[in-house]
């Protein structure tokens, strides 16, 4: 479905479809299942790079069912690996996040690992002539470094980065180039804030792709951005940015004036606000002044990690200027649409929503994404331009 008018049509077939069934949400098997072929599966953004900026930096990341070490080699390249000792299977770092200078010691039998992952040293290892230790170093993840996040991926073959990542933004967005002029690998973290959501990481996904909710519980977002209020998100439309009210100075919690637009955007990007879903954990928020990225780590059927990041021009930090204004828009919608996702989750448990629940014509578009679950956990054949869906096929929503 490609939408580039002024509204989709709404007329196309019933205006009721149906959803995924309530146990999609609670399952432990589904969720295992989803881990496997979709988180474990796909690039996942774990970390920012400004957080294995040097060295020997490391965070410890759940990606699906694994534990995942992010670090920086000494020769500056982004190494990851399973966080798992390959003697006895112990977690090698049960730190979230530190520094070390240069070896990775297991705190149960001390053996050692450099900074790519090599066995570089255990008690009694010379002893044991027959061992190589090329053979026992840390199993790799593959790493990519793009927009400032450090991307993932477990699987043995990963799909092309550019196909599944790259393409996705540029096709959201209509122009490859649009998501360059904001040169988010330059800007820096002026907040960051995790949220703990007790609900399922599909529901957060499908509150993000609809604004059919926006006029009810969010009153801020749709004082900036009043075109919100009529229920069609914008990431409905390929290339479309949600216009701030006449009125409105800025992209802040009561819009008054922000700060100076980031010099790279151009003049259609300005007093716009776009966003960007990367299936299946990122979500992509581009205004004038800031950039407000979110990452998802599911860690049960029922629990999920958010961890989102404003990144601001460097000159607006280092001036110590107030971004709480900024901040706190952004922050009040995510909390009213945490607790709405974390009311949905209790009632996908209820014998009411077995046979799961309808989409009205503003969420037609969240179907999409029911499809390519099913189809990455390989419920359905693999249809043309669905396993690795892009905007022109399922134009997403937004908020």
């Amino acid at each position: 479905m490609t939408t580039t008018g002024s509204e989709p049509d709404a007329d196309r077939g019933p205006s009721l479809r149906p959803t995924l069934p309530g146990s999609s949400y609670t399952d432990r098997a589904t969720f295992d299942a989803e881990a496997e072929h979709i988180l474990e599966a796909r690039w996942f953004c774990a970390v920012a790079c400004a957080d294995v900026a040097e060295p020997g930096m490391f965070r410890t990341v759940d990606v699906g069912r694994e534990s995942v070490i992010v670090t920086r080699s000494r020769e500056g390249a982004v190494t990851a690996f399973l966080n798992v000792c390959r003697h006895r299977g112990a977690r090698l770092c049960v730190e979230t996040e530190g520094q070390v200078r240069r070896t990775f010691r297991c705190p149960y039998h001390a053996w050692s690992y450099d900074l790519e992952g090599r066995l570089v040293g255990a008690p009694h290892l010379p002893r044991m002539r027959d061992v190589r230790k090329e053979d026992l170093g840390l199993v790799t993840v593959a790493v990519r470094e793009w927009l400032g996040y450090v991307w993932v991926c477990l699987a043995d073959e990963p799909p092309s980065f550019d196909e599944t990542v790259v393409d996705v933004v540029a096709g959201r967005l209509g122009d490859p180039a649009a998501v360059d002029r904001y040169g988010i690998e330059n800007l820096v973290r002026g907040k960051r804030i995790s949220y703990e959501v007790r609900a399922n990481w599909k529901l957060v996904v499908e509150n993000f792709m609809e604004c059919y909710h926006c006029a009810t519980i969010h009153p801020e977002l749709t004082g900036v951005l009043p075109e919100f209020a009529q229920g069609w998100a914008a990431q409905y439309y390929v290339g479309h940015g949600a216009r701030m009210g006449d009125r409105v100075g800025g992209f802040t919690v009561d819009g008054s004036a922000g700060h100076e637009r980031l010099p790279g955007i151009d003049d259609d990007q300005d007093r716009r606000y776009f966003a960007v879903t990367v299936l299946p954990q990122v979500f992509l928020n581009l205004v004038p002044d800031h950039v407000i990225v979110h990452r998802m780590f599911p860690t049960g059927p029922d629990r999920t990690v958010v961890e989102c990041d404003w990144l601001f021009e460097p000159g607006v930090i280092e001036s110590g200027v107030d971004v709480s204004g900024s901040v706190e828009l952004f922050d009040r919608v995510n909390r009213q649409d945490f607790d709405a996702c974390e009311r949905c989750q209790h009632g996908m448990a209820s014998r009411a929503y077995a046979g799961g629940g309808v989409l009205v014509p503003t969420e037609h578009h969240i179907e999409q994404f029911h499809t390519w679950v099913r189809t990455m956990l390989g419920e359905i054949a693999t249809l043309p331009g669905v396993a690795d869906v892009s905007y022109e096929d399922w134009n997403g929503g937004a908020a």
